[in-house]
């Protein structure tokens, strides 16, 4: 998967969740998502590489771009996931990963993304399931510059290498502590209420 699908009927979504070989392993378990490519967004700099992002100097995060099918997966759907998959909290990074080019945001393509992208963070920030307001930046689309090949499905490509990362990225402690895992109860009851 490392090309944006343009198949009929598909639209795109783009998040900025920290690591992207986590976002993109995460979203593309999801029914209904047809294609995750791993990229840059939001920056000044054109054409950028990996080692020009993770200097913090362009301006652009790592993110992933959705192409998913609207009839078997909703745009809502994809928020509450990519909400549960990040910590909204942080703005000076996700997890081990810190610097403004791993910072959470979400890129709307159209108004009705915006809208909805807006009115889902505001349910988030009241429900109170963290104790801090929620950072997540909701922004319009910018270019989308996929990463270089061998970022692309990383998780498959070295599965060794890609779970060691994630165990040691403290991602998987704190999204299970927030949300639980499946069958089990998270650590923050509140966690359960619909966002």
């Amino acid at each position: 998967m490392s090309e944006i699908q343009q198949d009929k009927g598909l639209e795109t979504a783009t998040f900025a969740g920290g690591c992207f070989w986590c976002m993109e392993s995460d979203l593309e378990k999801v029914e209904g998502v047809k294609d995750v490519v791993s990229g840059y967004t939001g920056g000044h700099e054109k054409n950028p590489t990996y080692q020009q992002v993770c200097s913090g100097t362009t301006g652009h995060v790592e993110a992933v771009q959705v192409r998913y099918d609207p009839q078997q997966v909703t745009y809502e759907a994809l928020l509450d996931i990519f909400w549960q998959h990040v910590d909204p909290t942080d703005d000076g990074g996700q997890f081990a990963d810190r610097g403004s080019q791993y910072r959470t945001a979400i890129f709307y393509h159209n108004p009705r993304q915006k809208e909805v992208a807006e009115t889902s963070r505001k349910a988030l920030d009241d429900s109170e399931i963290f104790d801090r307001p929620v950072v997540t930046e909701i922004r319009p689309s910018d270019t989308f510059y996929p990463a270089e090949d061998y970022h692309q499905g990383y998780h498959r490509k070295d599965p060794m290498r890609y779970r060691q990362y994630r165990l040691g990225s403290g991602r998987d402690r704190f999204l299970d502590r927030m949300w639980g895992k499946p069958g089990k109860e998270p650590e923050n009851k509140r966690a359960t209420a619909n966002i």
